[in-house]
């Protein structure tokens, strides 16, 4: 039985080596076969079918000619290296096809050596990474053009690792702090972070790190001048599949010209709010001695009066005794004036009280009647019998009907109508006390900036007079509104809420 299986294999050899030789003339591989001084003298069919030539033209070396011209050095001096140390040989070179195209293969080649050690034959294959080595020069040139995307923008790219440990910044960040990567690792970025900014981006960079939001900051970078300048700085987290950080990418963006511009505007806005305040200060000046003018005008008039009654052989006491009481009248109106304004500029809160407003309507035409009267202007009122009582402060509204009064008289006093009359008229409507101050003048041509502080139609005036007023009148939880008047003129309209017992002792 043993003899018959040992007859059985010999038999069955020559039928192996044909397989064998099959199998290598079929599979998917570019195969050959190399004399130990490197002499090619095999390869396979579809190496012969790939290089389109004969076997003739490729043993030997013949082979060199299907190899492409740059990479023929290479690929000749790599393989006699190999020849010489008897040892594996590998090289990527790029052989000419039957198509006449070029295709990268991987050559990869092992000695077959005898009991001595000695090479017998060579054998190896041509593995085709064409397509690989065409994705490797496509995300090469991709990752060149991505850098030169970074290292052109205008602006200082960075990267950190996700606690803030810098791992990347671009060639602009060198050159403007004019230091090396690793003098940024550590925290060394802080000594290009200007002292008094770098609490505030600190904390905003941790925070960011510590919750995943976006971060952003501005503050100022020494440039390797020693100059600091203004930047804003953003950066975005990169997440995995499971959302955890991987990666913070971020960018600084120089704004130091955008943010000089913007202090300069703030100056200017400054200087502009200070020569604001300084004609407001004077326009309250002009208005506040204009009306102190008022009852101290009439204290001198009446104490003239008083020393004239006085004065004769028999004096009418009677009649002194009235101009005594006027100048007490007028006395306490100035005095009144001065505690306004006093208040006024240290802001405390006036006390509101309930007030007849045909009362204060009455105070306020005496008080005008002088300018009224020097500027040929009659005043005319018309006002509802029993008004119910508001809330007000009695010198605030007072103000408020002055200033609408002498701006009427104004507005008439240059009108070439005979009759120059300013019409004040107060009525009672849905729970609220309605007083309008009425004038024949040329009337508004923007009614609606009537309110604007600084806006002012006269030569000489500053346009805050109206602006106050209105405050003080919705201070009172009132209104104050604007019309044309028909036919001609201009309607200042005043509402004020009626008082009522809940509101008793109330203050603003």
């Amino acid at each position: 039985m043993r003899q018959q299986q040992r007859i059985q294999g010999q038999q069955g050899l020559p039928l192996n080596e044909q397989n064998l030789q099959t199998l290598v003339e079929t599979i998917p591989a570019l195969v050959w076969r190399a004399r130990p001084d490197g002499n090619i003298d095999y390869v396979n069919k579809r190496l012969l079918e790939y290089l389109g030539s004969p076997l003739e033209a490729i043993i030997g070396w013949g082979w060199m000619e299907k190899v492409h011209p740059d990479d023929i050095a290479f690929k000749v001096q790599s393989w006699l290296s190999n020849l010489e140390a008897m040892t594996s040989h590998e090289a990527n070179c790029r052989f000419q096809g039957a198509d006449g195209a070029y295709r990268w293969f991987n050559v990869r080649g092992e000695p077959l050596r005898d009991s001595g050690g000695r090479v017998q034959n060579w054998y190896g294959v041509l593995i085709d990474i064409d397509n690989q080595k065409k994705a490797e020069e496509t995300s090469r040139d991709s990752e060149f053009k991505l850098r030169e995307i970074i290292e052109t923008l205008p602006s200082m790219i960075w990267s950190t690792r996700p606690d803030g440990e810098p791992t990347y910044v671009n060639q602009r960040v060198i050159d403007y702090t004019g230091c090396r990567f690793e003098d940024l690792l550590t925290l060394g970025w802080r000594e290009f972070i200007h002292p008094e900014d770098f609490p505030e981006m600190a904390r905003a960079f941790y925070h960011a790190i510590q919750t995943g939001e976006s971060y952003q900051a501005v503050h100022r970078l020494r440039r390797t001048d020693g100059q600091y300048r203004w930047h804003h700085a953003r950066a975005e987290p990169l997440r995995d599949g499971q959302q955890r950080i991987i990666q913070w990418y971020g960018v600084s963006v120089d704004v130091d010209e955008g943010k000089n511009a913007e202090n300069e505007l703030r100056a200017a806005q400054a200087q502009v709010a200070r020569a604001s305040q300084a004609a407001t200060v004077a326009e309250l000046s002009a208005s506040i001695a204009h009306e102190i003018n008022q009852p101290l005008a009439g204290i001198v008039a009446s104490a003239q009066t008083c020393q004239t009654w006085l004065s004769g052989d028999n004096p009418n006491l009677s009649r002194a005794r009235a101009a005594t009481e006027r100048i007490i009248r007028d006395g306490n109106a100035a005095a009144d004036i001065i505690r306004r304004i006093r208040a006024l500029f240290k802001q405390t809160a006036p006390t509101k009280t309930s007030l007849d407003i045909n009362e204060v309507i009455d105070e306020v035409g005496r008080l005008a009647q002088d300018e009224l009267n020097r500027r040929g202007v009659s005043i005319e009122l018309d006002l509802a019998r029993a008004l119910p009582p508001v809330l007000a402060d009695r010198i605030q509204i007072q103000q408020v009907l002055m200033n609408l009064i002498r701006n009427g008289a104004e507005a008439i006093e240059d009108t070439n109508s005979d009759a120059k009359r300013l019409i004040v008229r107060s009525q009672c409507t849905d729970g609220f006390i309605v007083l309008e101050v009425c004038d024949c003048g040329p009337g508004l041509i923007h009614p609606e900036k009537a309110f604007e502080p600084f806006y002012s139609t006269k030569q000489n005036g500053l346009g805050v007079g109206l602006a106050i007023s209105r405050s003080i009148v919705q201070a009172h939880g009132g209104v104050l509104l604007v019309r044309d008047n028909q036919p001609q003129g201009t309607v200042f309209s005043l509402t004020l809420p009626l008082w009522s017992e809940a509101q008793h002792d109330t203050k603003i």
